[in-house]
């Protein structure tokens, strides 16, 4: 068991308001009257989600983009972010990038907290949104039966990032600057039995969501979708890398996505495994897993 996972294992004694979701979900619903307010807060921590020496405008970016992915899978609508940020030598182009994601997501700041610290920084944002279809998809909510889909391809963010670190002049945007799907969560959201955004890898997240909802899912890796580019020999590895921040969903029998999706596969009867790969239990890490 990792630190993360035991971890997250001891705070579930202590969040026991119906909002925390048992912490086995992307963010936190708050029930207002007639309205649901939905959190999350997501941190990034220097050499491990962004390169030394990377450009800070891009990491504001993703910063924002991370967190507002979490939002997209519960189908909310982004009302604003609150910055925890610790300060380095010159921040100008941190805020320029900041500047230009809020204005891409329609998504005003509204406060926040700044530090100064030895070491690798670290970066934390929290988001807040409105819930436009009650009960926002939860990860729980599948069914054997139901059909399992992604909104988008894997491994373009892995691509991205050995380019970056390697310096080969191949593109690089998907991994420093993703775009959380917020208009395909809402159009999902009044369909969806459960959502979640893949962040930290196809495998794993599927996983989770499975072990959620009490299902196991079977994915069968030939209609995974894959950038054009990726080598044939690195589909695996593409499943497992994560940071592509596409949406992993399922729908009842016989229901197709209102937004462009491929069918991965599908729920079953939970059986030993909560997931499947072509017929076979998967081996090995499964995705990014905090030690």
């Amino acid at each position: 068991m990792s630190k993360e996972t035991a971890l997250i294992d001891a705070m579930r004694a202590l969040a026991t308001h119906p909002a925390a979701r048992g912490l086995t979900d992307d963010c936190a619903v708050l029930d207002f009257g007639n309205e649901a307010l939905v959190l999350t807060h997501d941190m990034m921590v220097e050499g491990i989600h962004w390169l030394p020496g990377q450009d800070m405008a891009d990491v504001a970016w993703k910063l924002v983009a991370t967190n507002l992915s979490d939002l997209a899978a519960k189908g909310a609508k982004p009302v604003g972010v609150l910055l925890g940020f610790t300060l380095g030598a010159d921040d100008t182009r941190f805020v320029e990038g900041l500047r230009e994601a809020l204005a891409a997501f329609d998504v005003p700041l509204l406060g926040g907290d700044t530090v100064s610290a030895n070491g690798p920084r670290s970066l934390g944002l929290t988001a807040l949104g409105r819930a436009t279809h009650r009960p926002p998809p939860s990860r729980s909510g599948a069914r054997p039966g139901d059909t399992l889909w992604l909104t988008g391809p894997v491994g373009a963010a892995m691509l991205g990032f050995e380019a970056l670190r390697d310096g080969t002049g191949a593109a690089t945007l998907a991994f420093r600057r993703p775009t959380p799907r917020l208009a395909e969560g809402r159009a999902l959201a009044p369909l969806a039995t459960a959502m979640m955004d893949v962040s930290d890898g196809l495998l794993i997240d599927a996983t989770r969501m499975a072990a959620a909802s009490a299902v196991t899912f079977t994915i069968i890796s030939a209609d995974v979708p894959f950038p054009a580019d990726l080598p044939t020999a690195r589909r695996d590895d593409a499943m497992r890398w994560g940071d592509d921040y596409e949406l992993l969903f399922t729908l009842p029998p016989e229901t197709l996505p209102p937004v462009p999706a491929f069918r991965i596969g599908q729920a079953i009867t939970r059986s030993a495994s909560p997931l499947m790969l072509d017929e076979a239990c998967p081996t090995g890490p499964l995705g990014y897993v905090h030690d």
